[in-house]
């Protein structure tokens, strides 16, 4: 059984957050509205009675001293529109996994939580209009500002049609499509057009100039002899198109960082840069590193997914500057691993011991302090070197 609970700011607490959604509105929209309220909901999929649900509204999910609290019925009172925010079925909800894992502990049942958000929005009345706030300008708010359609939906409720004593409907984002595992096979000895129109239509990102060598791969009899050993036809699955796809994508390969340029300087005279990244960027910091001489505090860069410099005698740091996260293929945050991915692997991946080259860092990390890790992406620290990590996983999974 699903329930509802929704918690607001009682009387008199400042909303921030409404305020800053409703000078969004005016600044960004030109819509003139009077004030935003906004409401968090949680829905509740577990087996939990009325005491329990109200256990949980006051305990891991409200502060009860400015906030109030109201299950299965409506918090919202005094608006024109109800604009309700809630991610799609399958779209990661990071909130939602806490509060779930925070109510079961609370209860001993297991439950699943699901979040969304309410605007209350209330329009100015003048003396020329009762109500100056259309549907159509709720429409342009919940699209244009507070929802991404990718990755959410909305829900948009009249004022006067609001009954509190109703509230809601729990509605539950669940992932119900059939699960139908299936190999497709792509012929890709097709017109370039076709070609184009593969890579478009399965978001591969790949240029016509790359579709052309996946195409031309599969003539080479040589390939065609090794795929039949292998129990492979002689045309690429769906799954081998998309980890090519994966594997030459700009976020794994940078290829646009790595390619050759034709720079025009302005004056008639163009030079070709091979990767800017190798000659802008590693070629700079060796020719630093070697004029530093002894007095270099870098002890591994370039190596792998994260840096190591020299803080003292007894402390080195480890930076981090990208997340490294695992992006889906439409939206970053619906599909992202950052925590595990980038800040926590990163750093515990970044470097050998042939990178190591002052005596002073050379003690392997001890069980009590091997890393800590700062609260960005940034990296952290970590006691000791890098002697005597494996990066081979590391490595194996992704290339920075």
């Amino acid at each position: 059984m699903a329930s509802r609970i929704e918690i607001g700011f009682k009387k008199g607490i400042r909303d921030a957050l409404g305020e800053k959604i409703r000078k969004g509105i005016v600044e960004h929209l030109r819509i003139h509205v009077d004030w935003v309220k906004t409401i968090e909901v949680y829905t509740i999929d577990g087996p939990l009675a009325p005491e329990e649900l109200e256990k949980a509204a006051l305990g891991p999910l409200s502060d009860p001293i400015i906030q109030e609290t109201a299950i299965n019925r409506g918090l919202a009172q005094g608006f024109d529109w109800l604009i309700e925010v809630g991610f799609r079925p399958g779209v990661t909800d990071n909130v939602g996994k806490t509060a779930g894992e925070a109510v079961t502990l609370l209860t001993g049942k297991p439950v699943q939580v699901y979040t969304s958000r309410q605007y209350a929005i209330n329009g100015i009345r003048d003396r020329c209009a009762l109500d100056t706030l259309t549907r159509m300008d709720t429409e342009r708010i919940a699209s244009e500002l507070l929802a991404n359609d990718l990755i959410q939906r909305y829900d948009i409720i009249d004022g006067k049609t609001w009954d509190p004593d109703a509230g809601i409907k729990p509605y539950i984002p669940r992932v119900i499509g059939e699960d139908r595992p299936r190999t497709e096979v792509i012929d890709l000895d097709v017109p370039d057009a076709e070609l184009v129109r593969i890579s478009q239509e399965r978001v591969l990102a790949l240029a016509l100039e790359e579709m052309r060598i996946l195409r031309d791969y599969l003539k080479d009899e040589t390939i065609l002899a090794r795929r039949r050993e292998a129990g492979l036809g002689p045309q690429m699955t769906d799954a081998e198109i998309e980890c090519l796809a994966q594997t030459w994508s700009e976020h794994c390969k940078h290829k646009i960082f790595n390619a050759r340029i034709a720079y025009d300087e302005g004056e008639g005279s163009i030079r070709e840069i091979d990767s800017l990244f190798d000659t802008c960027i590693k070629q700079s910091t060796r020719e630093i590193r070697k004029k530093m001489g002894t007095d270099d505090w870098c002890l591994s860069v370039f190596s792998d997914n994260a840096g190591i410099i020299r803080f003292n005698d007894d402390w080195n740091l480890v930076f981090k500057v990208e997340t490294h996260n695992s992006p889906s293929a439409l939206d970053p945050y619906g599909g992202a691993l950052t925590g595990i991915v980038g800040v926590n692997r990163d750093p515990f991946g970044c470097g050998n011991s042939s990178s190591i080259r002052t005596s002073s860092v050379s003690r392997r990390p001890t069980t009590q302090s091997r890393c800590r890790s700062g609260s960005s992406t940034r990296g952290g620290s970590t006691r000791g070197s890098a002697r005597g990590w494996s990066t081979a996983a590391t490595k194996a999974a992704s290339r920075p």
